[in-house]
């Protein structure tokens, strides 16, 4: 028989075994609990928005266009109020989203005055040799697709050789543009391709028409002595003269406003009545058929660019006009996919990301109406490489269960960290042979980490650098400095009017040495610019932002430009067509659409 000392140590021997256990399992639960949760591979949901303006959302401040379905995002999530695109326009944005690296380093970035791709039969687009987050995705045994946009280049060499393809970069399934909605995608609207190139070229056809005409008529009374064969020639140069330029300008809806399933062309020219329910159809069915997962969906909006094509449920309910009317739609679809989540039982088990490619576009009007976004407290807007609208954008990020609902993260972040990101979750290794700019944003979102691994953030306007940020993480500040800023047209006008966007160098910039400072931790409106004289860091904080720049040149090396102006002109044999070239023109969705 065991004695009551002995009873005593079994049972305190017992209780620090179960004690030990206990202890054992919590630290195993919080050390591997999360690991073990990401092991089942979240679907990834990317909602991206063209052109949107951070103001232009309830969540962030807007009182009068309804998105209650984003704001909802932001509600059950994590909502960011310094995401920075890394770049203010499209096309570079979009490659630095997809390929987690700043668009110079893969010749995305422009030094010419065309920053984004201008045509479908272009033979600039994202390089083969770039690997986007949906490759890494695809090889970790996610079924991958794209909705919507994409504007990085479809062919480099003859009409079908998709190199710029999506299907060519990681993506199982595309449906929509290959290229982006303009005005010239719908009937009567005025050109938005190269308007001013295109009123020159008109002017030059007309010039040649009337000196034509004028000889002839000389000819004709014998007021000119001139031989017949002469007017020939001139008329030939005229002619091949004006086919050269109108056979591309002339047709941008039918070369650029196409509709392509995978590599085949279901409309062109795309009409803009049913585009809308056609994505939205997509995206649900592509849920529906990967509701097994894992999958991932890139929705990229068409919306909210020009013409903001809005079907007929929304026109007129906002209370700010045809703008408003465009974001209250894109939000209503934002829902119905949301709500295919939850219908397929899938809301606890996608991570959800919603955001913009650039900030809002401030000289988009139609006379006294505004056609483009609300940038919010900050100044400028899209193609402004520098100023904070042009690159701040919303950044808001949902997972149930593993991101704490309701959370405001004020720390700099970057589209480029969504690639890290997603490939974290994924359970993927980031490419080693280059250099990758994003930064995995999940110890962030969900508090393990207070501080933005960011220290330093490029803003690049085109191929020209015009700002850096300092996120000096001791103090909390934010210094930015910036090298050029655009000459606002009228003077102080806050945009460039007379421009239709701001160029990124030239006469249309102003440069600045020093440069100008600002600390936006105090001044998010870049309101006040600082001098040595009213800040005593003024020299020191100058200095380290000059370091950090020429150590981020250092990294750079030379590519081939994918904007050159060789890349961007229109090249017939490049032409994507569903007829026999020039006959282009098809519909191959017929009116099977139904509203969702």
């Amino acid at each position: 028989t065991l004695t009551n000392h002995s009873c005593k140590k079994v049972i305190l021997l017992c209780f620090r075994r179960y004690l030990l256990t206990a202890l054992t399992s919590c630290l195993f639960w919080n050390t591997f609990g999360l690991s073990a949760a990401m092991d089942s591979k979240p679907n990834i949901l990317l909602f991206l928005a063209d052109d949107l303006g951070i103001g232009d959302l309830g969540c962030y401040g807007n009182k009068t266009i309804r998105t209650p379905n984003i704001d909802r995002l932001a509600r059950e999530g994590v909502k960011l109020t310094q995401h920075i695109a890394a770049a203010p326009l499209c096309t570079p944005s979009r490659a630095a989203f997809l390929t987690g690296r700043y668009p110079i380093r893969s010749g995305m970035a422009s030094s010419n005055r065309y920053r984004a791709l201008q045509w479908n039969a272009g033979s600039g687009g994202l390089p083969a040799n770039e690997t986007t987050f949906a490759r890494l995705l695809q090889q970790q045994g996610y079924t991958t697709g794209l909705i919507g946009k994409w504007h990085q280049g479809v062919n480099c060499e003859f009409f079908s050789d998709h190199c710029h393809h999506p299907l060519n970069h990681g993506f199982d399934y595309f449906y929509g543009m290959p290229f982006t909605l303009l005005n010239n995608c719908q009937e009567n609207k005025p050109p938005e391709l190269d308007v001013a190139l295109q009123a020159k070229l008109w002017l030059y056809s007309q010039i040649i028409t009337l000196a034509v005409l004028t000889l002839t008529a000389g000819k004709l009374t014998g007021l000119i002595s001139i031989r017949w064969k002469i007017i020939a020639c001139f008329t030939l140069v005229g002619g091949l003269f004006f086919i050269s330029w109108y056979s591309s300008y002339g047709f941008v809806q039918y070369w650029n406003c196409i509709l392509m399933r995978n590599h085949d062309i279901t409309e062109q020219p795309m009409r803009l009545e049913r585009t809308a329910s056609l994505m939205l159809k997509e995206a649900v069915s592509f849920i529906k058929r990967n509701r097994h997962g894992p999958f991932l969906l890139f929705v990229s909006f068409l919306h909210v660019h020009t013409p903001l094509f809005t079907t007929a449920k929304f026109l007129g309910k906002s209370h700010h006009g045809l703008y408003g009317d465009n974001v209250e739609e894109m939000d209503w679809m934002v829902g119905k996919i949301l709500d295919s989540l939850d219908k397929e039982d899938l809301k606890n088990h996608t991570f959800t990301y919603f955001a913009s490619d650039h900030g809002g576009h401030l000289e988009a009007q139609d006379g006294s109406a505004q056609l483009g976004g609300w940038n919010g407290i900050y100044k400028g807007g899209k193609g402004m490489g520098g100023w904070e609208g042009g690159i701040r954008v919303p950044g808001i990020f949902r997972w149930p269960g593993m991101l704490p609902a309701g959370t405001v993260i004020d720390e700099p972040t970057s589209l480029m960290d969504i690639y890290p990101t997603v490939v974290h979750l994924a359970g993927g290794i980031l490419p080693q042979d280059r250099v990758i700019d994003g930064q995995n944003l999940v110890p962030l979102l969900q508090g393990r980490a207070q501080k933005s691994e960011h220290e330093f953030l490029f803003h690049y306007c085109g191929s020209y650098l015009h700002a850096v940020r300092w996120h000096q993480k001791d103090s909390g500040a934010i210094w930015k400095a910036h090298y050029m800023t655009p000459v606002f047209r009228p003077l102080g006008a806050g945009a460039c009017y007379g421009k239709g966007i701001c160029p990124c160098f030239g006469e249309g910039v102003s440069h600045h040495d020093p440069p100008l400072l600002f600390d936006l931790s105090q001044d998010p409106s870049e309101a006040k610019p600082l001098s040595a004289d009213t800040e005593p860091l003024y020299d020191t904080v100058i200095k380290k932002i000059g370091r950090a720049t020429e150590e981020h040149r250092r990294t750079l090396t030379p590519v081939p430009q994918q904007l050159s102006l060789y890349n961007v002109m229109w090249k017939p044999w490049l032409q994507p067509c569903c007829g026999t070239f020039p006959f282009c023109w098809c519909d191959k969705e017929g009116d099977s659409t139904q509203n969702l």
